[in-house]
C-alpha cells in the first residue's frame, strides 16, 4: 500500500515560484516511481514530471514544461517535490502526486500509476 499527501498549493501571482511537496507512506519508497500530474477544470489530467530509481535514478519532464518545472525526491524524508518557476495563469490546476509500486521507468500516463494523492490546488493570478 502507498499513501500520498500533497501540500504547498496556494494562490500565487504570475511570475512567482512555488514548491509542491508530496509525503509518501510506503515501505518501499526508494523503489517507487513517482510522478506529478495536474488537472485544470474541464480538462484531462496532464503529466508533468516523473522520477524513478531503477535502473538508475532519473527524472524526466514533459517537454513543454522543461524550462519551468523541476522534480526531485528525498528518500530519507520519503517525499517528492515539484518546483515551479515563473508560473503563469494557465498553470492554475489541481496538482496530483502519483506512485507506481513496480518502479516503471519513464512512466508518463495516468494508467502507469496505481496510487494517487487527493491533490493540492494551485491558483495563479495575472
Amino acid at each position: 500500500q502507498v499513501h500520498l499527501v500533497e501540500s504547498g498549493g496556494r494562490l500565487v501571482q504570475a511570475g512567482d515560484s512555488l514548491r509542491l511537496s508530496c509525503a509518501v507512506a510506503s515501505r518501499s519508497f526508494s523503489t517507487l516511481t513517482l510522478g506529478w500530474f495536474r488537472q485544470a477544470p474541464g480538462k484531462e489530467r496532464q503529466f508533468i514530471a516523473g522520477i524513478n530509481t531503477w535502473p538508475r535514478r532519473s527524472a524526466y519532464i514533459e517537454e513543454s514544461m522543461e524550462d519551468r518545472f523541476l522534480i526531485f525526491r528525498d528518500n530519507d524524508r520519503k517525499e517528492v517535490y515539484l518546483e515551479m518557476f515563473s508560473v503563469k495563469p494557465e498553470d492554475t490546476a489541481v496538482y496530483y502526486c502519483a506512485a507506481d509500486e513496480y518502479g516503471k521507468s519513464n512512466a508518463r500516463v495516468v494508467g502507469d500509476f496505481g496510487y494517487w494523492g487527493r491533490g493540492t490546488q494551485v491558483t495563479v493570478s495575472s
